[in-house]
């Protein structure tokens, strides 16, 4: 049953994992050259969103370390609607209930404001069209075009053009991260850039190359998934500074049954792919103990086609 009324919508937002992830360079408007492989994944936040004719934009959560002012990309989203519909009597209380982890690479503040273009959209009756939203995405940050849709897709420049294919996969993961330890994405990116970024050249020859190769040699066409391997460059530095993620990569490491396993964007999330859920499942139970004695939270996950959906 939709939960869902003139006045009130609920939606679900997914986290992601990167599939692939691999910095190009730098560009001359300081933001970096990706190509990358994103895929959304069944840990996802909720977002209850009530009109209100006060004008005013609230936010609540159940999550205690969350910023609930203007920093938060939730209520940067809905000041931006708001501003582009003229309509400065819109309002909106807005609740949250986290269960993706913050700082951890997963996308969860993205998919948030994703979900409130979406959901804010509906519920002031805004009609925007997808390539409107799709615009506004760009310039909240550069993961929330992807959370729009989900699913998965490949995603280039910094993150804006989007390829979405239909990759009906029965992967199942295990994704650890040390709730303690949260990881700045753009303090990672300027270590990074400062290492390996001084001399690449940036011409499209080599950009449509790369562009290139992750469409023929993604994981959507590894023949044999035991061969292929996920690239993160963000890793390099993360893995050297961050010792959860040193520690996550080291447990994950021992799940025999185990296709591969990788950090997520800028960390420390680590997950490790299983060719099917049950698999997952079973490695989950047989090392959950020795997880949280490492001082982990950990959680069995499948991939989903979709990245925002209202209930």
């Amino acid at each position: 049953m939709s939960i869902e009324s003139n006045n009130k919508i609920i939606l679900k937002a997914a986290a992601k994992i990167n599939l692939h992830l691999e910095v190009l360079g730098k560009r001359e408007d300081k933001y970096h050259e990706l190509s990358m492989i994103m895929q959304s994944i069944d840990l996802y936040d909720f977002l209850e969103i009530e009109n209100n004719n006060s004008g005013i934009l609230s936010l609540n959560s159940d999550c205690k370390n969350l910023p609930l002012n203007e920093n938060n990309l939730i209520l940067k989203t809905a000041l931006l609607l708001r501003e582009v519909s003229g309509n400065n009597e819109l309002g909106a209380n807005i609740f949250l209930t986290k269960n993706i982890p913050i700082g951890a690479g997963l996308a969860g503040g993205s998919s948030n404001a994703a979900a409130t273009l979406i959901g804010l959209n509906k519920l002031w009756k805004l009609n925007l069209n997808s390539k409107v939203l799709h615009e506004l995405a760009i310039n909240i940050g550069s993961d929330v075009p992807f959370c729009l849709e989900g699913g998965f897709q490949f995603c280039f420049g910094k993150g804006e053009i989007l390829e979405k294919k239909s990759f009906n996969s029965n992967y199942g993961l295990i994704l650890i991260k040390d709730p303690n330890v949260s990881i700045s994405t753009a303090e990672i990116y300027r270590k990074y850039s400062k290492r390996f970024c001084n001399n690449n050249l940036l011409d499209v020859d080599f950009i449509n190359e790369r562009r290139n190769f992750l469409r023929l040699n993604g994981i959507h066409n590894a023949k044999n998934t035991r061969l292929f391997s996920i690239k993160n460059d963000l890793q390099k530095i993360a893995e050297e500074e961050n010792q959860s993620v040193r520690d996550g990569l080291s447990i994950l490491s021992g799940f025999e049954e185990c296709l591969f396993y990788s950090m997520s964007g800028s960390g420390p999330s680590c997950f490790a792919i299983f060719e099917n859920q049950e698999l997952a499942n079973r490695c989950y139970k047989k090392n959950i103990k020795f997880i949280k004695e490492n001082n982990f939270d950990a959680w069995v996950c499948k991939f989903v086609n979709e990245g925002i959906k209202i209930l």
